[in-house]
């Protein structure tokens, strides 16, 4: 059986057992993203003033990402705080369906859920990048990131589509165990390893900020966070809505906008199988610049969305698509340059930086999505937010990103970043 698996797979049995647990994983998120927010549209009725709060809720803890990120790289054990976090998100996620069963479900708890899980993803997230480099040797970074980015893409695929029809057959709070569940296995995966981490850093004087200090000294960093968090601040004033928007104003029902999010997915699936090749092709540089313009264009299609039914249907799942298709180049090509050229020694720290930014703006655009929508109106919202999204591509093109074919020197990078 292992003949049929890829090579890395195949050659690296710690790579293997991790990358398992993170497909099971991601499988269960997918649910869960569709999942739980109707399960504040259908169970409890919420106004786009409390999906955005909601949306904010779970993406508030990014912006103590700096802190977390100092404290993992002062303590090490990485793994182990890896496996504490997926845990915990499963006894999370479970007493969700649990306070349904018993009839005291609130929008209150899903504030509390949201907001703790996302505590706990931060902590997996700035844990994650050291793990990956002590599994996966540098010449098979951009075959491990499109491996891993690959799997997510597959969730994305029948997630949405498995999620909308045990929404469909079983409600939405019951479509979360499966998520749970999910977290306990890639915890159990991470339990089966045993890495060598890189040793921590003495906490010395200015431990806390070296990470945002490195990524303000390298223009390689620089640049990408700038494109990054512009895209992904106007994105999440889009995601806020984006599902209530489908459901309530066009009028597509849960089960069929988890299969119509699931044939767009196939977009992500096509990007992810084809990044190695346009890495190759293009450069390093030049296809994350690629995957910065591709992703937040076809987004355009959702507000733009009306007519005949099958119309409708069928600019969701373009916009999917190809939305899906850019991110996959993004966030291969991006997760490729952070790990060939951030120090171990900082990883953690320039991980939590980056996102107390990069996700930090997430929930401030969510937020804005609620206001937004209940002030001027959703599809408005949904407009401002798809074509304000591509500035974030402006902040590439006077950077050294754009004539990046190869991998950077990791000595030349941390002298330029002094």
């Amino acid at each position: 059986m292992r003949r049929f698996l890829p090579p890395l797979l195949r050659e690296n049995p710690p790579f293997r057992t991790f990358f398992a647990g993170q497909a099971v994983s991601l499988l269960g998120d997918q649910i869960s993203l569709i999942a739980l927010p109707l399960v504040a549209v259908l169970v409890l009725d919420a106004s786009p003033a409390e999906m955005g709060y909601l949306t904010t809720a779970a993406l508030l803890p990014n912006l103590l990402s700096l802190h977390v990120g100092a404290w993992v790289d002062k303590r090490g054990r990485r793994r182990r705080a890896m496996i504490a976090a997926d845990l915990g998100r499963a006894a999370l996620i479970a007493s969700v369906p649990v306070a349904y069963w018993l009839g005291e479900l609130t929008m209150e708890q899903l504030y509390v859920v949201g907001f703790l899980t996302g505590f706990l993803s931060v902590l997996f997230s700035v844990s994650y990048g050291v793990l990956f480099v002590a599994l996966v040797p540098r010449e098979r970074f951009v075959d491990a990131n499109s491996l891993t980015h690959g799997a997510r893409a597959l969730s994305g695929v029948a997630g949405p589509s498995i999620g909308g029809l045990l929404v469909q057959l079983l409600t939405a709070p019951a479509a979360l165990v499966a998520d749970a569940c999910s977290f306990v296995v890639s915890a159990l995966a991470l339990a089966r390893i045993s890495p060598e981490e890189p040793p921590v850093e003495p906490a010395e004087h200015g431990h806390l900020v070296a990470g945002a200090r490195f990524i303000a000294r390298s223009p390689v960093m620089r640049a990408a966070l700038g494109a990054t968090g512009t895209i992904n601040f106007f994105n999440f004033v889009f995601f806020a809505l984006a599902i209530l928007y489908a459901n309530r104003y066009l009028h597509v029902g849960p089960g069929l906008l988890g299969v119509v999010l699931g044939i767009g997915a196939i977009g992500a699936v096509i990007g992810a199988a084809l990044a190695g090749r346009i890495v190759r092709r293009l450069g390093i540089g030049p296809a994350f610049v690629l995957g910065c313009a591709l992703f937040p264009v076809p987004l355009v299609l959702v507000p733009l969305a009306g007519g005949p039914r099958w119309l409708v249907l069928a600019c969701l799942a373009l916009a999917e698509f190809g939305s899906g298709f850019g991110v996959m180049i993004l966030d291969i090509a991006g997760g490729t340059l952070s790990a060939a050229v951030v120090p171990d020694r900082l990883r953690a720290r320039v991980t939590g930086a980056y996102m107390v930014v990069n996700y930090g703006v997430r929930p401030l655009g969510a937020f804005l999505g609620g206001v937004l929508g209940t002030a001027i109106g959703v599809r408005p919202t949904l407009w401002i937010a798809t074509v304000a999204a591509m500035a974030g591509f402006a902040w590439l093109l006077p950077s050294p990103i754009m004539s990046l074919r190869d991998l950077p020197d990791p000595d030349e990078v941390a002298a330029t970043a002094g």
